[in-house]
């Protein structure tokens, strides 16, 4: 069976399982007893040995059974929970991490068994101070042989009809062989009818399936307990077939034996032709369709007439799809294609001599609706809650908490926040950062706290929301705050700044030195952090997402670091303006008003150009300089200021023209203005002119 197309599928809904295990074990730590959190493990294992066993993924197949064997014995209270098997289940999520990258890098597992984990979870099941020699053997080992008895008597008691003996009775004379078999899949099989079918393909790849028990209408519909019979046609000896079928996973037992049929040897010859005679459909030598074990097994209803399934109400099928994520930029990049279509058509609508059509105006604007609700309709599509990226923290605060040997929590909220798939792709690099910094330099150790009279346990908040256009990500802790003094040590001792510079410079603009490559105040380097690498990989990331980042600190009390990131990095609503005659586009989201300023409200603070605006002093900044063109605006004319926003700051963007608010596409320009931070893209006009973005954080 070639499982091959289903590699993504398996991929992604491993990592899922694999992140349900890591939340619930975590969970388990708290509260061992928790008979809810045991069951979610069992089931999550469960599922992935039988996924693993699809796949033939046979290592991973072997540690995730074990895994499942020892929840088993847990939910049968033969054991109980102990902070070792913790350890010992994060071993495995990291072996079965290993795995599935493997997997991903080359569709192949690997060639680690694993071995000593497997053993370490083995001694799990002993009783405790019981060696394996002691083991008390499993009770079900003494009822097998009374299984096997009653199972050998159900093939016996399946109904066949004239054709189907004169079938058993060609195969007899071909020297073929007749088996009946009763398979049983395990207990806690999610899938039944799925394991059926595998069976049935095994069995059919080495021959024909008579008729089984119950129908295969019935198995296909899993109207069945947990075991089912079928009578085999076959060249193969009975332990191959018993050998392909307990390869399948999920099946817990497969016995059988040779059946002697004397009627269907004996069937009279006029019988014999009257069955050769029969319909086509009643033979049932006929292979499965893929995805149907029903049509291998038994023949057709009397009648011929396909037999309808009873029970009324209509099943309500699967409400999502997986999308490859390429696809939905090939989506967006078609809408964006359309914007600039329909930009252009209101172009040139308006341009037309100056003269109004009302029938074209009203498509146009109908058009415009469209292009919008289809956009946004793109942009929910590609929104994922960044529960997905935030859910691998409290695993790895729990490992740090050992590391560095302090007691902290991590505290989260707002992990159901949506952001676009690409910007979430690329935020858990920055925040692992954060939180890193946030335990390693943040929190203080149990002694420390003690002495400043704060809790014992060190808190680590994760909290996300909603802000206009914006999601924020905060990163707070209530350890030591950033020690500003010692930050301007560090500078001074490492030729970053001089001693005359660091006098003149605000607790901010030190504050912000630690954003610097390979600025690091540690001393001493460990894996955990000291390296100079973290802080300047966090600003530079979340920088190239379009987004901002800055922190808030006391000393003694705490830092918050504050992450502010776009809903979206590739069609935005911006504010159009001229400077100098060229074109240029403001991102709306940065934007908070518009105002009219007189010359003589300009005033000078420091040599540099400000206003005072509702109790606030704004700096000023006059594009036409930053861009190195000439101003249209004449001297004395009052200045057309955009106020823009970054954080808590304010300036004001001097323009020449105000062209007005427009829905536009960004344009990468890659490596041709890498060497521009200014500028974050370029936008196609509705008339056919680029006009450049800029990106105001920057300016600021």
């Amino acid at each position: 069976m070639d499982v091959s197309q289903y590699l993504e599928i398996f991929l992604d809904e491993t990592r899922e399982h694999l992140q349900s295990l890591n939340t619930e074990i975590l969970n388990l730590e708290q509260d061992p007893e928790n008979e809810d959190t045991v069951n979610e493990i069992f089931r999550a294992a469960h599922s992935l040995k039988g996924m693993a066993g699809t796949m033939g993924y046979k290592r991973m197949q072997t540690l995730t059974h074990d895994m499942e064997n020892v929840f088993s014995e847990v939910r049968n209270g033969t054991i109980k929970i102990k902070s070792h098997m913790i350890d010992i289940l994060f071993q495995c999520l990291d072996a079965l991490e290993e795995y599935t990258t493997n997997i991903q890098e080359n569709s192949d597992e690997g060639t680690n068994d694993n071995e000593a984990l497997i053993k370490l979870l083995n001694d799990c099941l002993k009783p405790d101070g019981q060696t394996e020699e002691e083991a008390p053997a499993p009770e079900t080992a003494q009822e097998a042989p009374a299984e096997q008895e009653a199972g050998d008597q159900k093939w016996n008691d399946i109904p066949l009809d004239e054709a189907q003996r004169h079938v058993l009775a060609e195969a007899a004379k071909q020297g073929k062989k007749v088996y009946g078999i009763t398979v049983s899949v395990q207990e806690a099989c999610i899938l039944k009818a799925a394991r059926a079918f595998l069976v049935f393909k095994a069995v059919e790849d080495i021959g024909e399936i008579l008729v089984s028990s119950p129908s295969a209408q019935d198995i296909e519909d899993e109207k069945f307990e947990l075991d089912f019979t079928i009578i085999v046609i076959t060249e193969s000896p009975l332990e191959k077939v018993l050998e392909d079928i307990k390869g399948v996973s999920e099946i817990e037992d497969a016995i059988g034996a040779e059946m002697v049929l004397k009627e269907a040897q004996e069937a009279p010859e006029e019988v014999q032709e009257t069955a050769a005679a029969a319909e086509k459909p009643q033979q049932p030598a006929v292979s499965a369709a893929p995805g149907k074990p029903a049509a291998t097994a038994a023949p057709a209803p009397s009648g011929g007439a396909k037999q309808e399934k009873k029970g009324g109400a209509k099943a309500v099928g699967n409400r999502t799809v997986r999308v490859d994520i390429e696809k939905l930029d090939v989506l967006m990049n078609l809408v964006s294609e359309l914007i600039i279509a329909k930009n252009s058509l209101v172009s040139a609508s308006v341009q037309n001599n100056g003269e109004s059509n009302a029938g074209v105006d009203s498509q146009i604007e109908y058009l415009e609706n469209v292009t919008t609700s289809l956009h946004e309709s793109v942009m929910k599509v590609r929104m994922v809650p960044i529960e997905s990226v935030v859910n691998k923290f409290p695993r790895m605060i729990r490992d740090l908490t050992k590391k560095l040997n302090k007691k902290m929590e991590l505290h989260m909220s707002g992990e159901e926040t949506e952001l676009d798939r690409t910007v979430v792709d690329e935020i858990g690099d920055p925040l692992m950062h954060l939180l890193r910094n946030s335990a390693d330099h943040g929190l203080e150790s149990a002694e420390i706290r003690a002495e400043r009279g704060k809790p014992e346990v060190g808190s680590i908040y994760l909290d996300a929301y909603q802000d206009g256009n914006n999601v924020i990500i905060e990163v707070k802790d209530d350890g030591n705050g950033i020690d500003v003094e010692k930050v301007k040590a560090k500078a001074i001792e490492r030729g970053t700044v001089t001693p005359d510079q660091a006098l003149n410079m605000t607790d901010k603009e030190i504050i912000d030195l630690l954003f610097l490559p390979s600025f690091s105040t540690a001393k001493e380097v460990t894996d955990v952090s000291g390296r100079g690498v973290g802080l300047d990989v966090v600003k530079s990331k979340i920088e190239m997402l379009g987004g901002e980042v800055e922190v808030k600190t006391k000393l003694g009390e705490g830092s918050t670091w504050t992450i502010r990131l776009p809903l979206t990095l590739a069609i935005i609503q911006a504010l159009m303006v001229e400077v100098g005659g060229e074109k240029y586009a403001i991102s709306l989201n940065s934007v908070t008003t518009l105002e009219n300023i007189a010359p003589s409200d300009v005033k000078l603070v420091q040599s540099e150009e400000v206003i005072h605006l509702r109790g606030s002093v704004i700096p000023l900044i006059r594009l036409n300089e930053v861009l190195d063109i000439e101003s249209t605006r004449k001297d004395g004319e009052n200045m057309i200021v955009a106020i823009v926003k970054k954080g808590d700051k304010l300036a004001g963007l001097v323009v020449d023209k105000l062209i007005g608010q427009q829905e536009i596409v960004i344009k990468s320009l890659g490596k041709f203005i890498g060497k521009s931070r200014i500028i974050s893209g370029a936008t196609i006009l509705g008339d056919g002119e680029v006009a450049l973005i800029l990106d105001a954080n920057v300016l600021i």
